[in-house]
């Protein structure tokens, strides 16, 4: 839902109905947001309850001002950086790392994709959060307008960070190819 709406005119049941609707349509890549931000399924979760607190919080407040989806990913980050800071992040352990699914009947290409994105997302969770921010919002779909808005920095700086990123990405995946 994109159109704008004055959220302090809405009765609870609309609230609800909003709320589950939400959550319905972005809860996936909220997720997948959580799990760049968390090294385990138990902190993924944990996160991803605390994100759905604070939309739910947050929505009555929702002005338009921006689309729907970007507000809900700010809500998110704001969380996962505040999740972060009250934890120190453990050690990837690939074995517990959300699995990357492929529908493909094909089970060795399937298990090629799955490795590969379970690589993916190690190397993603070991750069610095700067960057891994920027790579898993763009993994996201967001446009650089809608990154830069949701972290609070420039187009162009999101540009660079995902231009380093990408180059962090590279040589993370290439070193892991040598081990």
């Amino acid at each position: 839902m994109t159109e704008r709406r004055d959220a302090s005119r809405l009765s609870r049941a609309e609230l609800e109905q909003w709320f589950d609707t939400v959550l319905a349509a972005h809860g996936p890549a909220l997720g997948r947001l959580a799990s760049s931000y968390t090294r385990t399924t138990g902190e993924r979760e944990d996160l991803l309850q605390e994100i759905a607190l604070a939309i739910w919080t947050a929505l009555p407040r929702f002005r338009g001002e921006c689309s729907e989806r970007t507000f809900l990913f700010r809500i998110a980050h704001n969380r996962a950086i505040a999740h972060v800071s009250r934890r120190r992040l453990p050690v990837v352990d690939a074995e517990t790392s959300p699995q990357v699914e492929d529908a493909t009947p094909d089970p060795e290409r399937a298990l090629s994709s799955e490795q590969q994105g379970r690589r993916l997302l190690t190397a993603i969770q070991r750069l610095p959060l700067a960057y891994a921010q920027v790579v898993t919002l763009t993994l996201e779909g967001l446009s650089y307008e809608e990154i830069a808005d949701v972290l609070g920095i420039s187009e162009s700086n999101v540009g660079a960070r995902l231009t380093r990123a990408r180059t962090m990405l590279r040589r993370l995946l290439r070193d892991s190819d040598g081990s």
